[in-house]
């Protein structure tokens, strides 16, 4: 018989929940008998995501959602109380990268980078702090990267984003321990996602093949972090593969 590790009757947003780190993170949740909540844009990857998560022990459901919408993103967290009634953890995961020669950089990449990734989390923190503050407490869990410590060649608005969103927890964490709330950053190295299938950089560059650790070590961790006793907050973990270059890279 496993560990009950207190998921049951407690109720999560994962947003980007229908791939890659996200949905391995819903899937470590929902198989405590936690009910996620997954958001996205892509309908389709939603509905799939669901399908595969069905038959865990907890409840699993999608609401289509655009993280950098101001509107949409009040609209996920009303409805995740009227069907629900309560909070209990929110992981902001939807994440953009785009990159290239700064010299070379749009606009409309650099803010997409930076809407996805820094405002995003803002708006689903706002929210969440609304509820958790009238509940008595909660926790937040921001992927970050360990971009935020050591940028990779040519990745200008991911690295200043995750740089961001590392300053954002700090912040959240700072206002939140008066309420109860607590607020942490899981910064992943190298993980096997969909569009990391080729093995290659995330960059684009032709640097060769590089090591992964898998969605389902991303789930583990975040359900450590999110798990942990009420007075107790892992303000920051950095999970990679043993093998990549982190220390020393550039």
């Amino acid at each position: 018989m496993g560990i009950d590790l207190g998921l049951k009757g407690k109720v999560a947003i994962v947003t980007g929940g229908g791939s890659g780190i996200g949905k391995g993170i819903a899937k470590a949740f929902v198989d405590e008998g936690c009910s996620v909540v997954i958001a996205a844009r892509d309908s389709q990857r939603l509905d799939d995501a669901v399908d595969d998560l069905k038959s865990s022990p907890g409840t699993i459901t999608s609401i289509p959602t655009d993280v950098t919408d101001e509107e949409q993103m009040v609209s996920l967290f009303s409805k995740t109380m009227n069907q629900f009634g309560r909070l209990d953890i929110l992981v902001n995961n939807s994440g953009a990268f785009d990159g290239g020669p700064v010299e070379d950089l749009t606009m409309e990449q650099w803010q997409r980078v930076m809407q996805v990734n820094v405002t995003g989390p803002f708006l689903g923190a706002r929210e969440a702090f609304k509820i958790m503050k009238k509940q008595g407490g909660g926790r937040i869990i921001n992927i970050g990267s360990i971009a935020a410590q050591k940028p990779r060649h040519s990745s200008s608005p991911y690295t200043t984003s995750k740089h961001a969103v590392w300053g954002l927890t700090q912040s959240l964490a700072l206002e939140g321990r008066d309420h109860g709330i607590a607020v942490s950053a899981l910064h992943p190295g190298n993980v096997m996602v969909e569009r990391r299938g080729d093995g290659k950089s995330a960059t684009g560059r032709d640097e060769g093949p590089e090591p992964l650790i898998s969605t389902e070590d991303m789930g583990r961790t975040a359900l450590l972090m999110a798990t942990l006793p009420g007075d107790a907050n892992m303000l920051e973990a950095i999970v990679l593969p043993v093998n990549q270059q982190y220390l020393g890279r550039g």
